[in-house]
């Protein structure tokens, strides 16, 4: 089963083109499953009662968004294992997982996003690079695993277009606004600055990186997260604030300024417009609010 796994797991990596986070997801989900297992020394061995046993000791432990996606991670592992031929029958074939209700993207208002953008202020070490990347992430709507990853090379300044490398490893270009640019040109000084004193000091620096921390390093995933979270709460934001609420609320400020659903899927890097949809249903329950507060009739009986 290890190898089995091992093998999988560097089909997701080269020939799927999947990023190391989604691939450690896979791989520990698939060793969960294993786990589960203790007397089943091959493959071949499992069947759907494995299957539908495992399923069942996940619920009352895991939500259903948990228990679908290892589902999911089983389906595809199997689903590999049958193109390679190393198992006749897919113990999966028929197998659904719980049903999931539609969630609706939590997202900020134009002036909450102008709200956190503002609040790096003088006083923060990073106040350049952390605006900026503020900037980035609402003026393109990309995720943040593709923020960490972009180099300067990729940032076309005289276009103001982004190229990013996204699920799969498809690649797709992104216009970047004035403000993103701007702010993105201004931190790119202290970043030389940075590199300059470490490299003064005899310290490694990433010399590709868009975005360092102070260590001279690629920023990670993580500490972006925490960076935008901090601001959020600084800047008195009722909510949580992830780089995913910024990429939501550039999908649903376009949106609601008129923009169709195709070009909003080319911008998020969508493989399936039906992601891209339900920002249509959160900018109609938007509408539906709008209408019910300011028509006059709206909620009351006209007879």
């Amino acid at each position: 089963m290890k190898k089995h796994i091992a093998d999988f797991s560097r089909w997701l990596e080269v020939e799927k083109g999947y990023s190391l986070n989604t691939v450690d997801g896979y791989i520990r989900d698939l060793e969960e499953f294993a786990d589960h297992l203790p007397d089943i020394t091959a493959v071949q061995e499992i069947a759907s009662t494995h299957i539908r046993s495992f399923v069942v000791s996940l619920h009352g432990k895991n939500s259903s968004s948990s228990v679908a996606r290892k589902l999911s991670a089983l389906r595809t592992f199997f689903r590999f294992l049958k193109r390679e031929n190393v198992i006749a029958c897919d113990p999966v074939t028929g197998i659904s997982g719980p049903k999931i209700g539609q969630a609706i993207p939590i997202f900020l208002t134009v002036d909450e996003v102008f709200q956190l953008i503002d609040e790096p202020k003088v006083h923060d070490r990073f106040m350049l690079r952390d605006r900026a990347i503020l900037e980035l992430l609402y003026s393109t709507g990309i995720r943040v695993a593709e923020l960490v990853s972009r180099d300067i090379a990729d940032l076309d300044f005289a276009s103001e277009v982004l190229s990013v490398r996204g699920k799969g490893n498809k690649e797709r270009l992104v216009p970047v606004g004035r403000p993103a640019m701007e702010a993105v040109s201004s931190w790119l000084p202290q970043r030389d600055s940075l590199m300059q004193e470490r490299a003064k000091r005899g310290r490694n620096v990433e010399k590709n990186a868009l975005f360092l921390n102070g260590r001279g390093s690629r920023l990670t995933v993580r500490s972006v997260e925490r960076l935008v979270k901090s601001y959020g709460e600084r800047a008195g934001i009722h909510q949580t604030v992830t780089p995913h609420a910024l990429r939501h609320s550039f999908a649903t400020h376009l949106i609601e300024m008129g923009a169709d659903l195709r070009s909003v899927q080319e911008l998020l890097g969508h493989s399936s417009l039906s992601s891209t949809q339900r920002y249509t249903h959160l900018n109609l329950d938007h509408l539906t609010e709008v209408y019910d507060k300011a028509h006059p009739l709206a909620g009351k009986d006209s007879n």
